[in-house]
């Protein structure tokens, strides 16, 4: 969602969200789609919309804090939140 979200905007080239549904799309690469299930959608309540404006951006936190998984981002405003643990 978020690759769809920066191609669009022009940030990211469309090769690469290709290159990431291939990689999606291959059992031997090792990468989990997370579902946007109702726990994320409940949890985006939790990224604060002021620190983290982007709804995009918030759903990315949100998966990492429903999942209790570390989110590996430069992004600030996310690395901001102190209720995720951040890698970069």
């Amino acid at each position: 969602m978020e690759i769809s979200y920066l191609v669009e905007k022009g940030r990211l080239a469309q090769e690469v969200l290709i290159r990431v549904l291939n990689a999606l799309d291959d059992p031997n690469v090792g990468i989990v789609l997370a579902p946007l299930d109702r726990s994320i959608s409940a949890t985006v309540r939790q990224i604060d919309r002021i620190t983290v404006p982007d709804i995009p951006d918030r759903i990315i936190a949100a998966t990492a804090l429903s999942l209790n998984l570390p989110l590996v981002t430069c992004d600030l405003k996310i690395r901001a939140l102190t209720s995720i643990a951040t890698i970069w």
